[in-house]
């Protein structure tokens, strides 16, 4: 006697999850790069916002680092004005795709100033900017970037 061959609802399950895998699989890393790129500059130009009214500092943003901020080491007005700078300078350069496995490191050593000395409950949030710009250090802006296009002609 022969058995009917029938699919179980688990093995149907299983070739589910390996073909949505397999789709996934294919999102490229330039994809991914330029996402990140996007979205951590966006993060950290908007905070740079903050700390400015036009082209100076606010005097908000030097209250936040004589009070609340209170970084060891460094006067709250050389603070504020070195993030406010930093945050507009290597944002943009990220976003343009020029300098950015630079730019994208220089921001991880703000996220972990601001984790270890500012909001040291909030590493959830700088976990994901860390990984966002940790794989930006590491894979490179992607070829919608300005970095490649200087690349391609340095190279021809």
């Amino acid at each position: 006697m022969k058995h009917a061959h029938t699919i179980s609802p688990s093995h149907s399950l299983v070739n589910g999850v390996h073909r949505a895998i397999a789709v996934v699989s294919r999102i490229p890393d330039d994809a991914i790069a330029l996402l990140a790129r996007i979205s951590i500059g966006t993060i950290f130009w908007l905070s740079g916002e903050t700390k400015v009214n036009g082209f100076a500092l606010s005097d908000n943003a030097i209250e936040l680092f004589r009070e609340d901020y209170k970084l060891p080491l460094i006067d709250p007005v050389v603070a504020a004005t070195l993030a406010a700078i930093a945050e507009h300078v290597f944002p943009a350069l990220l976003i343009l795709g020029l300098a950015s496995r630079l730019s994208a490191a220089a921001l991880l050593g703000m996220t972990a100033v601001i984790q270890i000395f500012v909001y040291p409950g909030a590493w959830p949030t700088h976990g994901v900017w860390a990984t966002a710009l940790l794989f930006i250090v590491a894979r490179g802006p992607g070829p919608v970037s300005l970095d490649w296009l200087i690349a391609r002609r340095l190279q021809a």
